[in-house]
């Protein structure tokens, strides 16, 4: 009896043994994957922090570009040519503008056929070289025409610069704008629309394939806006004066920067100014500008403004800006787009 509880004894300590090193095993096992665990969150939480830090300069995802949503580098519409057709200005007529001119005449007179034809030999003599009255001449019929093939809701024959578009269901008229690089609002004006809600499924629009720029002229307080590189219309400015000139090179509507009377700093006295005041010196419409090149790389701060100061267009009067009557500040306004539009300024 006392052999058989003896091995009985033994046995239970055997066994109790094994459960103890099975029970220390598990246990083990269990710190090692703990500290493990804990070991890679900590790394996984020290590359987010370093991630997020200011000091790093590898983001954890790209910030988008204007470059890359803006400026596709195979639309040639997304660049500004009009530094290549600024013409040499001459003391006698140019009898090749002569001619153009006179053709042009004709197309018109041969019906809305003709129009678009006209529109581009008068567009091609603008970049030649010609004297003043020529090139007056030039931009008058031009911008009589733009009133027909641009400005109505009118598509003419051949035209490349405007288009039908059907619209589809649930399809909003920013969405449209947007496809064709122009505000919406010119398209509202352009097919007498009231409010953009009122947009049918089905029905058929006129487009324009923008983007429209700008070309501002110190000497002659001139803007004249084209649509790609095709003339549209001329406007009398006011600019910079004496010791605050518009800084020339070429500038961009700024993103965010289209503002209808917005309050406005004085950055000289520090008066803030709303549109309801009697001094309220910004007028309709507030186009923002940012510098890309020549001397106005860089600079910020620059608009181009409606006023309440109509006197001083056609004069250096401002403190840097461009300065336009209410009326056309606000079809500027609804013909720029921010981001796309660029406003280049020539001595």
């Amino acid at each position: 009896m006392a052999g058989y509880l003896w091995r009985f004894h033994n046995r239970e300590k055997r066994q109790s043994r094994k459960r103890l090193g099975v029970v220390s095993a598990i246990i083990i096992v269990a710190v090692f994957i703990g500290v493990r665990f804990s070991h890679r969150l900590f790394d996984r939480n020290k590359d987010q922090a370093a991630a997020a830090s200011p000091r790093n300069n590898a983001p954890l995802l790209p910030e988008p570009t204007e470059a890359v949503v803006l400026q596709p580098k195979k639309n040639p519409h997304l660049e500004l040519k009009l530094s290549k057709t600024i013409p040499l200005e001459t003391s006698e007529p140019n009898p090749k503008v002569t001619e153009l001119m006179d053709e042009a005449v004709e197309l018109v007179n041969s019906g809305s056929a003709g129009s678009i034809e006209a529109r581009d030999r008068l567009n091609e003599a603008m970049s030649m070289p010609m004297n003043n009255v020529q090139r007056d001449a030039i931009k008058q019929k031009l911008s009589t025409l733009a009133d027909k093939w641009l400005f109505s809701r009118e598509v003419l024959p051949n035209d490349t610069l405007c288009s039908r578009y059907k619209v589809e269901q649930g399809e909003l008229l920013s969405a449209i704008s947007t496809e064709h690089r122009v505000p919406w609002e010119i398209l509202m004006q352009v097919n007498k629309i009231d409010r953009p809600e009122l947009l049918r499924a089905g029905e058929m629009i006129k487009v324009i394939h923008g983007p429209f720029h700008a070309r501002v002229r110190r000497s002659t307080f001139t803007m004249d806006l084209y649509l790609q590189d095709t003339f549209v219309r001329s406007f009398r400015v006011g600019i910079g004066k004496s010791g605050r000139e518009t800084p020339t090179g070429l500038w961009r509507v700024k993103l965010g920067g289209k503002l209808i009377s917005p309050k406005w700093t004085d950055p000289d006295t520090y008066k803030t100014y709303k549109a309801d005041d009697p001094d309220y010196p910004l007028g309709s419409r507030w186009i923002a500008l940012e510098g890309i090149s020549g001397e106005a790389e860089g600079r910020r701060g620059f608009a181009i403004h409606g006023t309440k100061k109509p006197q001083e267009i056609g004069a250096a009067g401002s403190r840097g800006c461009i300065r336009l009557y209410n009326g056309d500040a606000i079809l500027v306004y609804n013909l720029l787009t921010p981001g796309l539009s660029r406003v280049e300024v020539v001595e």
